[in-house]
């Protein structure tokens, strides 16, 4: 399929399938004549692209879960189960990450102690206590 071809079935911008070429998410042959070609099989993979970043996952994660995935050829079932297990367990991790937050998150708006110093979602175990004056942000887990 030629990348206009791969753009209109998948409804992914052109230049966006590049990208995701650069990232080694999908590939591309070129013909005799330096066009670009995409095997039909990267049509499974773009979709998954596509929901994925609906699903605000980083494209990042998914070359993790692609990591086993063959580029060239078409990919088997098993391959994909690979995959999807990987995928799952990611995903597992955010849903927990989030429940997690969302405990915290509506403990502290209940609290209303609104401090940088004391509130537990923002400064975890006092970690910002020894690092100076000032807001700090700690990175949620």
């Amino acid at each position: 399929m030629t990348v206009g071809e791969m753009s209109k079935r998948t409804g992914v911008a052109v230049s966006a399938l590049h990208y995701y070429e650069r990232m080694g998410l999908i590939t591309s042959f070129r013909t005799a004549g330096n066009q670009r070609r995409f095997p039909r099989h990267m049509l499974r993979r773009v979709a998954l692209v596509s929901v994925a970043k609906r699903l605000g996952i980083p494209l990042s994660d998914l070359q993790e879960a692609f990591a086993d995935v063959p580029l060239t050829g078409t990919p088997s079932h098993e391959d994909w189960q690979k995959a999807s297990r990987r995928w799952k367990r990611v995903l597992e991790q955010r849903r927990q990450g989030i429940e997690r937050l969302e405990k915290e998150l509506t403990g502290c708006i209940g609290c209303g102690c609104l401090s940088m110093k004391a509130c537990t979602l923002l400064n975890p175990d006092d970690e910002l206590g020894d690092t100076g004056a000032g807001a700090r942000r700690v990175p949620l887990e």
